[in-house]
This record gives structure tokens, sequence and C-alpha cells, in this order.
């Protein structure tokens, strides 16, 4: 098998015009051989088409129970007699790469390097490539059990779990980030299909949206929609099912997820959402929000998670937003003593139900002092004059 692989390599770098690409298909075919010998049959490996540097590495491989074991980056063979890997190594690409995925090997085909949680665990070299580009011969073998060792260290990875709103914060956070930055972006420039939502947003919700806002406003969607979507969800979860547990009351949402779900994505857009639905699939999140729940996070902790999230992906935007969580019984007395006053000293005897009352929040966030408003004034309305015209008044006043 292995000496397949290397006579495969040689007989590529020998004809002198390879590129990075022309070696996919050989490493693809070792790794396919590889995980059938060791017992994995069901094991699927994905070529990404380079387009440019940015976005994702090049090979992503699933267990076959749609669990994603992790990336491979590859880099043309170093022909010289020099170590090229070392050099990558430092790029900026590749410290991002390490910084997301958790499992990632480094290869220029005939080294390879893993990467657990960003640490270099173990470097392996199987050849010399100069030998089949200079000399013409089929590559020697070198360090095959040590090769081997390393291929089981990263078929055996699986995802971590995360046990606290902190870490879910980051791991989604730095996701978000590189989906912005490394695939919204790009794709924008590209005038791919995602340009449409970029003009529909700019048209229905925010007409100075720029491409760059729009890319942070979209990339945190897909992430908290997924978020959203994974705490509805019992049976698993995925990239495709988040849709199904995006609420029919929230349109634009699930515009947005029909898309993401649909699998018309791009195939580089496709596999940082797949990472980030990965990172929630085994995450206990209900559990998470059930502890954040009980430090005193509000009834709702989905959007007070916000907060947290906000913090760890972008601190200077929750600065800049006031994106700062107000614990619920400070809002319920503020928002009670103002409906007594609206009352006694404005002589408003319905108050914040009166219907001459505008309630005006100029740092809405999660909206959570309106919420409590409209909840008071409804409770006020019903109290005074029944059940039968609430939905007139909730329609005619709190909405308007």
């Amino acid at each position: 098998m292995l000496k397949s692989y290397v006579k495969s390599l040689s007989d590529v770098a020998a004809r002198g015009d390879a590129r990075e690409e022309s070696f996919y298909p050989t490493l693809k075919t070792f790794l396919d051989e590889y995980a059938v010998s060791v017992g994995k049959k069901k094991v699927s490996i994905t070529t990404l088409p380079k387009k440019t540097e940015a976005g994702n590495p090049d090979f992503r491989v699933w267990d076959g129970k749609q669990h994603i074991v992790g990336y491979i980056e590859a880099k043309t063979p170093s022909f010289g007699h020099t170590d090229s890997l070392d050099r990558i190594e430092k790029s900026d690409q590749l410290k991002r790469y390490r910084s997301i995925f958790p499992n990632l090997i480094l290869s220029d085909f005939f080294e390879f390097r893993l990467y657990r949680d960003g640490n270099l665990i173990d470097q392996v070299r199987i050849g010399r490539p100069f030998v089949a580009r200079d000399l013409k011969k089929t590559v020697p073998i070198e360090n095959e059990e040590a090769f081997l060792g390393l291929l089981e260290k990263f078929f055996s990875f699986s995802f971590p779990k995360v046990y606290s709103a902190k870490t879910l914060a980051l791991e989604l956070a730095k996701r978000t980030r590189f989906l912005r930055d490394e695939v919204i972006i790009e794709e924008l420039e590209e005038g791919s299909q995602i340009v449409q939502f970029y003009e529909a947003f700019k048209e229905y919700l925010i007409s100075s949206l720029t491409k760059q806002d729009f890319a942070d406003l979209y990339s945190q969607t897909i992430t908290y929609g997924l978020f959203a979507a994974c705490t509805r969800s019992e049976n698993g979860f995925n990239r495709k099912l988040a849709y199904d547990n995006i609420p029919h009351t929230i349109g634009i949402l699930r515009d947005v997820f029909r898309f993401i779900s649909s699998g018309d994505l791009s195939e580089r857009m496709e596999w940082i959402i797949d990472d980030i639905s990965e990172v929630l699939s085994v995450t206990d999140v209900n559990a998470i929000l059930h502890k954040y729940f009980h430090e005193g996070k509000g009834k709702d902790p989905i959007v007070h998670f916000y907060e947290t999230f906000l913090a760890e992906y972008d601190p200077k935007t929750r600065e800049k937003r006031g994106v700062y969580y107000t614990p619920e019984p400070v809002v319920s007395y503020i928002v009670h003593s103002l409906h007594q006053i609206l009352k006694e000293d404005f002589k408003k005897t319905d108050g914040f139900a009166d219907t001459s009352v505008t309630v005006l929040d100029p740092a809405a966030g999660t909206l959570t002092f309106l919420a409590e408003a409209a909840k008071l004034a409804v409770e006020e309305f019903t109290a005074k004059y029944g059940e039968g015209k609430k939905s007139g008044f909730i329609k005619e006043h709190i909405l308007k």
C-alpha cells in the first residue's frame, strides 16, 4: 500500500511539471486504502478544489457517522534538500488552521506533521522527493512504522466535548471569525450566490450595509442560528438538520438556513459550517444553558449567551454596541417603577398600556426591557378590560 503510494508520487514528480493538485488523487487513494486496512471502511475523504490560499484545508476526513475526524493541508513537495514545511508552518495561514482545526496534518506528500489543538505532536518523513524529480527514480521508503503510527493517531481522533459556556463561546467565536474573514468576504468578492443575500439584507434590513458589515452579520447569524437550532434538536445535530429546527415565525432566518441546509453552498463554506455544527453536535448545549440559567442569566439563557459569545468573537464590538447582560430582577424593578411613575406622576392611569405611551430603548440589545414593558402592558390591559380585546390591543398598541 505504502509502496504503491510512493511509486505513484515518484511518477508524478518525475514528469517535472506537477503542481500541488497533481498529487491530490494519489494521497486520497492511499488514505482510502489505509482506512479500509484498519477497519474504518465507512471513512469518507473529500478534497476541496483550490481557488485561493484562503479558506479551508485541502482534505477533510469524516468517520462515516456524520462526524469530522480532521483536516489535511497539502503543499507542493520541496525538491531541494531543505525542509520547506518549516516556513509553511510559520505562515499566517497555518497559524489560523492550527488555532481552529483541532486535528490537522500538514504535508508535502512526503513529510507529514500532525497537530493536535494547535500543537505539533508527531512528525514523519517517508522519503526524499528530490530522488524522484532529479534522479528519475522511485523514492526509497523511510520510517514506515512511525508513519503508520502517525496515521493511527490522526484517524483515532474525535472532537472533544465542550463543558462550559465560555469554552463553547470560544470555539464558536474562532470558527465564526474564520467564516467571516476567509470565506464570506472571499465569496462576496468573487460574486458568488451569497451576493444575493447581501443585496437582500441591504434592501430590506440595513440600507447602509457594507460588504464587511454583511460578512460579520451573516457569519454571526449562521453560527447563532446553528446554536439556537441545536438547542431544539432531539436526535443528533448537523448542518442539514438545522433548517428543521428554525421556528417558522423567523422568516429571514429560515431563508438563510434553507440555503445553508440545501447543499447548494460552496464547498469551502460547507466545510467550515459543518465544523461549527460538529462542535455543537458533541456539546451538551442544553446542559450548559441549564447551568447558565442557574447562574442567574435569566429565563432565556439562549438570548443572554450572546453576550458571552460576543465577548470572545469581537470584544470591541461588544463594548461599542453595549452588549452587556442586565439581570432580570433589575429589569423588572426598573420597568415596574416606570409603570407606577406613568400612573402617579404623569396621570397615565393605564401605565404602559396607555395608548399615548411610546417606549424608546436607544440601546435595545436583546430587547429585555422592551419585552418586559410589553408583558406588563398586556397584563395591565387584560386585568382592567379582559381577554376579549387583548389581540387587538397587542396589534394596535404593543406592536406599533
